[in-house]
């Protein structure tokens, strides 16, 4: 019998240290990313500034963020894309381009999923990150949920952004849900903004980002990274009236992979 006991307080003792393993791995994993993150804003902060300066130099500043900053982040993490494509984006065109929201990985993938240039809308608290929210404020389209005359005027910036040429993105679930929600409710804001504009919605499922780098600290690991880019929705002949049912139509459509 206390040979038994031994070899099960053995096993627990294995399984224990396993864990401790696993968890200064996940820990390593974590500061990796914060400095790939880190590193190529500090190494790049002469051109970064350069090109903020002024809104005529967007489309360099992109350029620097797609190349030089979200795809040394990804495969630096072993986080390898794979974009399958219903359709393709025209160049030059605007386009409002929506995906689910699971981790900070979003940010990154969506820049390697879109060629065209675009604006991200997104929450004023990111600006308080260091290093990386003195662009962020910079560059995209603050929104202060709390505030009426902030939303409301998300709608102004954004029509000067796309007569500019630029796209613009919004993760319509208006925040990171919690872990068991596969797929959270969807706010009217971009699918209003993309009726008002006329640009078409282009709806994009990220499959793994959530088992790759969620917000659960001990989780996440590399791997590849899917994101499937659906038929586009077209807005020219829709009215403020029919919000509610492309935004549905848009859901139903990202959350048909996720299950």
């Amino acid at each position: 019998m206390s040979g038994v006991l031994n070899e099960n307080s053995e096993i627990l003792y294995i399984w224990s240290m396993l864990g401790v393993v696993r968890n200064v791995g996940h820990v390593l994993y974590r500061v990796w990313f914060y400095i790939l993150v880190t590193l190529p804003i500090l190494l790049f902060f002469p051109l970064l500034l350069l090109f903020t300066i002024s809104e005529k130099t967007y489309h360099q500043f992109f350029w620097l963020a797609r190349n030089l900053w979200a795809k040394p982040i990804l495969y630096g993490m072993g986080c390898f894309p794979k974009i399958e494509r219903e359709q393709r984006m025209k160049k030059g065109k605007s386009y409002m381009l929506v995906a689910n929201h699971t981790s900070m990985l979003d940010i990154m993938l969506m820049l390697i999923v879109s060629r065209n240039p675009f604006v991200f809308v997104g929450k004023k608290e990111l600006v308080s990150i260091p290093i990386f929210g003195f662009f962020y404020k910079r560059v995209c389209i603050l929104v202060d949920r709390d505030s009426v005359k902030s939303r409301t005027g998300v709608y102004r910036r954004a029509q000067k952004r796309l007569n500019q040429g630029l796209s613009i993105c919004i993760f319509p679930e208006g925040g990171v849900p919690d872990e068991e929600i596969v797929l959270d409710h969807f706010k009217d804001g971009a699918f209003k903004m993309a009726i008002a504009h006329k640009i078409p919605v282009v709806p994009m499922t990220f499959l793994d980002n959530k088992k790759r780098f969620s917000f659960t600290f001990f989780s996440g690991g590399p791997g590849s990274i899917r994101a499937k880019v659906h038929s586009f929705f077209e807005t020219g002949i829709l009215s403020a009236e029919d919000t509610s049912t492309l935004r549905e139509e848009v859901r139903e459509v990202i959350l048909r992979d996720l299950i």
